[in-house]
């Protein structure tokens, strides 16, 4: 059975504009994202990890074509995405769906809870108003903002952190969408409410049979939310696992770094493992690293590691890496 989601050699530079004289003429990129590839089968929730600007959000945004590749196919139930015209791109939309990371940012400030969650159904659906508001109702107690009547003539100022989350999700699953890009979905909450919206995106997901691309640097969540991960680096994924299989054998020294300053609430435990540590800063996008892009700051980098990039490597169920050790 064919994947829901396939992401095959994706890439997006973004042209650096400089009023500096001496890059005048000479064309400078950001490579965002560069050359990866994965698949999201139906019903499964993909963890895309890493530290703030690998990539992340902007493969989740080419996943929906809310940005143009430079290179590089998304195909969804077989078709190539970016090869749809307006009029296809309008139908897809029902099946893909995003909840973006700021709750407040994401609301328009000037509309209601009502007119936000009835957007959609005038976008892409043919019911009566009447209907709509039945639809619109339902979506706020489905979402846990009940009874409904309370919420649904305020607007999003009135609303904390969380009980606005919850609106953005509930303008997801309005159309019964097959995928749903979750970015950074919890970040911008409270800790007392991000255990409530995870809960919440997993009993939708039961519900509805989503499939989500969840995107985060909390390996909590993500090892309370996905199925499989892919760990990504300076616009590369590096490692791609199961998720139990990830945490009990990590292959990639970046996956072992960032899974060592993950806390361990048992001192006695805490004191007795061996913690790898990143040194050194983040290369920059716009001129990475030749060969292993985490080669500068890779204490196991060798001669290999900065003449040629390595592939990602099948080191056994169904867990790829990108690491010479693994060769």
């Amino acid at each position: 059975m064919p994947a829901l989601v396939e992401v095959d050699r994706l890439k997006k530079y973004f042209l650096v504009k400089t009023g500096l004289s001496v890059f005048r003429g000479k064309e400078r990129f950001v490579h965002a994202v560069d050359d990866i590839s994965f698949n999201i089968d139906e019903g499964e929730t993909l963890g895309l990890v890493g530290e703030s600007g690998c990539g992340k959000t902007t493969t989740g945004r080419l996943a929906l074509r809310l940005l143009e590749p430079t290179a590089g196919t998304v195909r969804f139930r077989g078709g190539d995405i970016f090869q749809l015209d307006a009029r296809q791109l309008k139908k897809l939309r029902r099946d893909m769906q995003i909840v973006f990371q700021d709750p407040f940012a994401s609301l328009n400030p000037r509309k209601t809870v009502e007119q936000i969650l009835s957007k959609p159904f005038f976008l892409h659906g043919n019911l009566k108003r009447s209907e709509i508001d039945a639809e619109v109702l339902q979506l706020l107690d489905r979402v846990g903002l009940s009874p409904a009547s309370l919420y649904i003539n305020r607007h999003p100022h009135e609303f904390s952190g969380g009980q606005r989350q919850r609106i953005g999700i509930a303008r997801a699953i309005a159309l019964n969408p097959k995928l749903i890009v979750a970015d950074e979905p919890v970040s911008a909450l409270d800790m007392s409410v991000r255990a409530q919206t995870l809960n919440l995106l997993k009993q939708l997901k039961r519900e509805f049979g989503l499939t989500y691309l969840f995107i985060t640097h909390d390996l909590a969540v993500v090892r309370s939310m996905c199925d499989r991960v892919a760990i990504m680096y300076l616009g590369k994924i590096v490692e791609l696992a199961d998720v139990h299989e990830l945490y009990e054998n990590p292959a990639h020294p970046y996956t072992k770094a960032i899974l060592s300053a993950t806390p361990i609430p048992n001192p006695r435990v805490a004191r007795s493992t061996e913690r790898s540590h990143l040194t050194g800063e983040v290369p920059s996008p716009i001129d990475p690293p030749s060969g292993c892009r985490f080669h500068p700051r890779c204490r196991y980098a060798r001669p290999d590691c900065i003449k040629e990039e390595p592939c990602l490597i099948d080191i056994g169920r169904s867990h790829v890496a990108a690491c010479y050790l693994h060769s």
